[in-house]
C-alpha cells in the first residue's frame, strides 16, 4: 500500500497515517483524530467477517485469518473508553499494524491520509492538555495541523502489551554475556524500554547515560565529550538509539552524529520495535552498524558485543 518512495534519512520528519475515532456525546458527535507511524503499517483493509474469542476484553472483536496469519482485532474507540456514536454512515477499516514482528488490526471509524510532519513539531505526551478519556501514557505525541486541530499519536504498542500478546525475551540466555568496559548511550522515549536496555548493557559491564530523544542524546554527547575529550572514542564503546522518539528521532540524531567528527567513528545501534525491512534498510544508510527488533535479550547481547568488537579491532 506505501511506496518506498518516502522520507530521506536525516530528514527529523515522520509520516503519519492520519485516522478519525468518532465520539457521541448526548445529540453531539465529536470528531477525535489520531495518527501512527506510517512504518508500522501494513496495509489498511475493510473489516472482514470476525471471529469472536471466549475471555478476551471487551475491545477485542474478535480474529480473522489474513493470507495464513490469524490476527488478532481490537476496537481503538472500546479501548480508548469512547462511546460510539449510533449514526451508520460511518466507513470503518481495520488498520493492521506491526510491532516487534508481531501483526494486530485496529478497527477506526475513518481513515483519512498520510500527513508529513517534522519531529520538531511534535510535542511529548508529558505536555498533552485536553486528551479526554486517553490516558498519557496511551500518546507517544501531540502535533498540531490545519484549523489549529490536535493530532494526537497514539501508542498502539501498548494495547499489545496490556493482552499479553508480546513478552520482551530477557530470560532466554543461559550463560552471562561476555564483559567490555567502557561507557554505553541509550536513546529512548519509553521508560521500559530504556530499563530493558539499561540492564543488558549493565550486564555486559558498561555504564549507562540515558537520553529521552535524539535532542537530549546530542546535548549527552557533548557533555561526554567535554568529560573525555578526543579519547572519548575509546571510553563510548556504543550508542543504542530507539528510532520513534520526539522532537528527533534515531535516524536524524544518528546522521548528526556521523557529520560530526568527534563522534563519526562511534557505533550507533538502532533498537525499535518498527520491524519492516525499509526501517532497516533506513538504519544503514544513517550510519547504523545493525538493526534489532525490541527486544530479545540474547540476540541483543550477541549483536552489542559483535559491534563493540568490530570497532575495538577497527584500525586507526
Amino acid at each position: 500500500m506505501f511506496d518506498d518512495n518516502v522520507l530521506k534519512v536525516g530528514s527529523n520528519e515522520m509520516e503519519l497515517v492520519d485516522f478519525r475515532i468518532f465520539k457521541q456525546e448526548n445529540d453531539h458527535v465529536y470528531e477525535g483524530i489520531y495518527g501512527v507511524n506510517v512504518a508500522k503499517v501494513r496495509e489498511i483493509i475493510k473489516i472482514p467477517n470476525l471471529t469472536e474469542l471466549p475471555g478476551v476484553p471487551e475491545y477485542v472483536e474478535g480474529i480473522f485469518d489474513l493470507r495464513g496469519v490469524v490476527i488478532p482485532v481490537v476496537n481503538l474507540a472500546k479501548w480508548m473508553n469512547i462511546k460510539e456514536p449510533e449514526e451508520k454512515s460511518l466507513k470503518p477499516r481495520i488498520i493492521i499494524a506491526e510491532f516487534s514482528n508481531i501483526l494486530i488490526g485496529f478497527i477506526v471509524h475513518e481513515a483519512k491520509r498520510i500527513r508529513r510532519i517534522s519531529w520538531d513539531d511534535i510535542e511529548p505526551a508529558s505536555f498533552a492538555t485536553g486528551v479526554g478519556a486517553l490516558d498519557r501514557s496511551q500518546i507517544t505525541g501531540v502535533t498540531r495541523i490545519e484549523n489549529d486541530e490536535v493530532l494526537l499519536i497514539l501508542d498502539l504498542e501498548s494495547v499489545v502489551e496490556e493482552l499479553g500478546i508480546y513478552k520482551p525475551k530477557v530470560d532466554e540466555s543461559e550463560t552471562e554475556p561476555e564483559k567490555i568496559s567502557g561507557t554505553a548511550l541509550i536513546l529512548d522515549d519509553s521508560t521500559i524500554a530504556r530499563k530493558l536496555v539499561h540492564d543488558a548493557l549493565n550486564k555486559m559491564g558498561l555504564k549507562v547515560v540515558e537520553a529521552r530523544d535524539g535532542a537530549e542524546g546530542i546535548e549527552k554527547m557533548n557533555e561526554l565529550y567535554e568529560a573525555y575529550g578526543d579519547s572519548l572514542e575509546k571510553e563510548l564503546r556504543i550508542i543504542v538509539s530507539d528510532v520513534e522518539m520526539p522532537r528527533m528521532d534515531g535516524f536524524h540524531f544518528a546522521a548528526n552524529m556521523k557529520e560530526d567528527p568527534r563522534f563519526a567513528r562511534i557505533p550507533i545501534v538502532f533498537n525499535s520495535s518498527i520491524s519492516d525491512h525499509f526501517s532497516e534498510i533506513r538504519g544503514k544508510e544513517a550510519g547504523g552498524e545493525a538493526y534489532l527488533t525490541k527486544f530479545d535479550a540474547s540476540v541483543f547481547y550477541k549483536e552489542v558485543f559483535k559491534v563493540i568488537k568490530a570497532h575495538i579491532k577497527a584500525p586507526e
